[in-house]
């Protein structure tokens, strides 16, 4: 069976399409958000995508975990759960010859280009949702509750390749639906002149723009493929953060873990096998930034407050070494300057990046 791969426009095409398509897009989403939301998906039974990567979390971890624990207990992911929020207008992964930097792809290191193939991975991964192979999700699809309305989206008589297939498409519809992407927080009200920033909130914004360099690579320009801001240019950086060693990843033996706490995460770098990109992670969105901690790709930072003050101070104050030192950005962050005001200014702006604002 043939199936529509939903492209990352979904979302803008929506407003053009008939009431027949539209009825059929929200049965997918239904159904995508069911699959999402299932915790029998898992080996054993108990995890599922929602675990990681929660609504009231801001889409990452329900627990705030430094990284989540997969549903076999007492073995972790190497990496602090990122936000899916917004990951629909991520671009698949390419070098920006311009600018001279790679931009895009999915997962903290971009290995992976679409939702659909991204949503395959934490299925099967060990530290994840463990099962042995995607036919056994195949399997306990088919005999879920929601099955009767996976066949009126899909149809009936498919093989197990195709519902593989079906079941990757249904969760990325529902990652690129507006309950993902709902553009609901303050700042969306403040520019559409629905509120006012408090004094402290528009000095954040001011010096978030200029003195604290953040929208270098959390720019405030408007996304091509959005329309909106997503406080993200999508590219790489080695911001030098500090090995992890509250991550619980380091206490696991081989063969998920051959290097114990020597282990040290290359990020794009293993992804391109270029050691000029090694210690580089993507750019995250800063949108519901006050939900998501901890913060840096392994965790490292418990509050808004502390990764701020790493920004501010990082080479003016004593931290541990980087967890890769030779890529460190030296330009953009390390020695700004900012007062203590300043840094909490930066953060009240920050959280005004939180959706599900009213103004009534």
């Amino acid at each position: 069976m043939r199936f529509v791969i939903l492209s990352v426009y979904v979302v803008l095409a929506f407003a053009s399409c008939s009431q027949e398509q539209k009825e059929a897009l929200n049965e997918k989403e239904l159904l995508g958000k069911a699959i999402f939301f299932d915790e029998n998906l898992s080996e054993p039974a108990g995890v599922s995508c929602v675990t990681c990567h929660t609504p009231e979390a801001g889409f990452a971890d329900k627990y705030s975990r430094v990284t989540s624990e997969g549903a076999v207990k007492g073995l972790f992911s190497n990496r602090n759960s990122m936000t899916c929020a917004y990951s629909a207008y991520v671009p698949a992964l390419y070098y920006n010859e311009e600018d001279e930097t790679y931009v895009g792809g999915l997962f903290w290191d971009g290995r992976v280009n679409t939702l659909e193939e991204q949503s395959v991975q934490p299925f099967v991964n060990p530290l994840e949702m463990a099962n042995k192979d995607f036919y056994r999700v195949v399997e306990k699809v088919k005999a879920a509750s929601y099955y009767p309305q996976f066949i009126k989206v899909y149809g009936a008589s498919l093989s197990d390749d195709s519902i593989h297939a079906c079941i990757n498409d249904a969760i990325a519809t529902y990652e690129r639906s507006e309950e993902m992407s709902p553009f609901t927080s303050k700042f969306d009200a403040w520019l559409e002149g629905r509120c006012q920033f408090t004094e402290k909130e528009r000095a954040g914004y001011e010096l978030f723009k200029d003195k604290g360099l953040c929208a270098e690579c959390h720019i405030l320009d408007k996304d091509e493929r959005a329309g909106r801001v997503l406080f993200t240019d999508h590219t790489y950086d080695n911001l030098g953060i500090p090995s992890n060693p509250e991550n619980p990843f380091f206490q696991l033996s081989a063969p998920y873990n051959t290097l114990g706490r020597d282990t040290f995460d290359l990020g794009l770098g293993a992804v391109l096998k270029d050691s000029a990109h090694y210690g580089k992670f993507r750019v995250p969105t800063l949108r519901n930034i006050a939900l998501t901690a901890p913060y840096g790709h392994n965790g490292y930072f418990k509050t808004l407050e502390e990764i701020v003050h790493f920004y501010n101070v990082r080479d003016v104050e004593e931290f541990p070494i980087a967890e890769y030192p030779e890529t460190v950005n030296k330009d953009e962050l390390g020695n700004l300057g900012l007062t203590p005001e300043e840094e909490a200014a930066i953060v009240a702006f920050m959280e005004t990046l939180t959706d599900g604002y009213s103004t009534d």
